[in-house]
């Protein structure tokens, strides 16, 4: 059954009008990082289509497939980025009206790129779910085409001829090609069509550790739904809950091996990638390439054939910012740990001293009292090795040391806050939220609590994103959070307490 279901898939692939909006895009060497992993890199470059993303292939070719009838009605998608640039584009070159439903905190950037290319524009919700729900109301009502951003057979089709060009670039047989999984679009269309002509290549999909839903049904045996709260927002193009249908069937079949990566990996294949391209890829465009590195780093192979799919440029310029900062990290050059050290004289040289040749990269000092102050200090390291190494010469020295290499909170806020602890030390829960970026979405979040919750700390920082991390405290006593929780559940934002981070416990409590 999987060869007859392959051979199908095959056929619609050779047959799939893709090419009167797609290029076939280069497969080329990234030498700089070949060297260092000490195999054979390749990398696709689909970020150079003209809509910067893989996308429109598959919607081409699923709206030239359309009758005359079905291209006089219009079609409809819900998509906050590639997929909607890709069906805009499909559409006016066939002359067929699309209606785009996208969030109300889409940013701008996409926003224009979409009408630009001739679409109507509805913005609606915050979330792809309430966008999509509305596009599926709007199909129904006006009678559109929905043209679906992955599980559809003739989309697959269409991703679909990526695989078929590497496999017609690449000389000779890759070993393995790494593939970023979202909803499984691209990854069922690769592995179709290369595990019907070269069953030993080896097809592995990349997620985010924040949005793994085929790591998740590949787990299970079935399709599960992972939970809104939990979703993944920094890689947004694979920011899915569920797999489509159609494409864990045929991901089942093809799929070898699923890696997770995390958001500072990401952030140091996008300067890998930078490296040795001089292209800056979207969050989702270099998962692939994370995947990668993060194979070769555990695998006893050398000198292998690998090939990692770049799906996608799309990228905010102000989201650049907070990737820089993060590259470091995910490259393991870089550590963020929170010591005590004495308040008094030299102690900060004998700090150092014991630190040895590390690079200091960050340093931020809080006073905590005629004994004590607390150090917030990023390190620059060569190794993954050295973490360890230090975090035991700190102990060996008999400094108090919180590793927060690996803390959201201390990353995202505290670094930018050291210094700002209450003097009156009022009782405090501290919670970190991800709000719309969209007018309104404050006071939507100021009005829920009322008059009711004192805000003792308010940190936001904008990522060049559709969300904004935003860390705040309020009065309250540990007997108060169930009501608390209450209130902040009927606003609807997404959020995590914070009260426990060491990070907050050594700096601004």
């Amino acid at each position: 059954m999987p060869r007859l279901m392959l051979e199908k898939y095959v056929k619609k692939i050779l047959g799939s009008s893709v090419y009167a909006v797609a290029i076939e895009s280069p497969l080329q060497p990234a030498p700089i990082l070949s060297q260092r992993l000490n195999h054979r890199v390749m990398v696709k470059r689909e970020d150079m289509q003209p809509v910067y993303s893989f996308k429109l292939r598959g919607a081409y070719n699923k709206i030239a497939q359309l009758n005359a009838s079905d291209r006089a009605r219009g079609v409809i998608t819900a998509s906050a980025g590639n997929h909607a640039q890709g069906v805009a584009l499909a559409a006016a070159r066939l002359n067929i009206k699309a209606h785009i439903v996208m969030g109300r905190n889409t940013p701008s950037i996409k926003i224009n790129a979409v009408r630009s290319l001739g679409a109507r524009v509805i913005l609606f919700g915050d979330a792809y779910d309430e966008a999509s729900d509305h596009a599926s109301q709007l199909e129904r009502e006006h009678g559109y085409i929905y043209v679906h951003p992955y599980d559809d057979i003739d989309v697959i089709a269409g991703q679909g001829t990526v695989g078929m060009e590497i496999m017609n670039q690449h000389a000779g047989l890759p070993d393995a090609i790494f593939v970023p999984v979202g909803g499984g679009g691209l990854i069922a269309g690769i592995g179709a069509y290369v595990k019907y002509l070269a069953p030993k290549v080896r097809i592995i999909g990349v997620e985010s550790e924040g949005s793994a839903c085929l790591s998740a049904a590949l787990k299970a045996g079935r399709r599960v739904k992972l939970p809104y709260e939990t979703l993944d927002l920094f890689a947004d193009g694979v920011s899915v809950a569920q797999v489509g249908k159609e494409n864990f069937k045929v991901a089942r079949a093809c799929v070898d091996q699923v890696i997770t990566v995390s958001t500072d990996e990401i952030c140091a294949a996008i300067k890998d990638l930078f490296d040795d391209t001089r292209s800056v890829a979207e969050p989702s465009g270099a998962l692939a390439l994370a995947g990668l590195k993060k194979y070769a780093a555990t695998t006893s192979a050398t000198n292998e054939k690998l090939v990692a799919v770049v799906s996608g440029a799309n990228v905010n310029f102000d989201r650049l910012r907070h990737i820089s900062e993060r590259a470091e990290v995910g490259e393991h050059r870089e550590i963020v740990l929170g010591v005590t050290i004495p308040e008094e004289r030299g102690s900060f040289r004998r700090f150092c001293m014991t630190l040895g040749k590390h690079s200091v990269t960050e340093f931020n000092y809080r006073y905590a009292g005629d004994d004590a102050a607390h150090v917030y200090v990023g390190l620059q390291i060569s190794a993954a090795s050295d973490r360890e190494r230090v975090n035991a010469d700190l102990s060996a020295a008999g400094y108090a040391c919180a590793d927060m290499t690996d803390n959201e909170t201390a990353k995202l806020h505290v670094r930018h806050m050291v210094g700002g602890r209450s003097l009156a030390a009022k009782p405090e829960l501290l919670f970190r939220f991800e709000f719309p970026e969209r007018p309104g979405a404050l006071l939507r979040f100021l009005s829920g609590l009322g008059s009711h919750w004192n805000i003792t700390v308010f940190h936001y920082r904008n990522h060049g994103s559709a969300w904004g991390r935003v860390l705040v405290g309020f009065e309250a006593q540990v007997s108060d959070r169930k009501n608390l929780r209450q209130y902040l559940d009927r606003i609807g934002y997404r959020y995590t307490e914070e009260t426990d981070n060491p990070a907050y416990l050594l700096f601004l409590r």
